[in-house]
């Protein structure tokens, strides 16, 4: 199973450099982590205005695995949940 993570801005406090390097060295060591990216210079394209995904998301990471309990063990030690704030786990459809 293919997963998108998305990663909100609500944090309790600052995340720090070294919480992003034990987590990026577990995920790349759990072989799941697919990357990802900040994101920023947003533009809409289109008829109708929408929220700016960018005032609550400010990045996305890809996983896969068909132990959904592995993805979200690895989660729990993302900086943005260790300084209070919030990911999205979305499941992507099988195509």
């Amino acid at each position: 199973m293919d997963y998108i993570l998305f990663i909100h801005n609500n944090t309790e406090s600052e995340t720090h450099r070294k919480q992003w390097d034990d987590f990026f060295a577990a995920a790349n060591e759990s072989g799941i982590f697919l990357g990802g990216s900040e994101i920023s210079n947003q533009v809409q394209i289109g008829h109708k205005p929408v929220d700016k995904i960018t005032n609550s998301i400010d990045g996305f990471m890809r996983f896969k695995s068909e132990d959904k309990n592995a993805v979200l063990s690895l989660l729990s030690k993302h900086p943005v949940i260790l300084q209070g704030g919030t990911v999205e786990l979305c499941e992507m459809p099988k195509s």
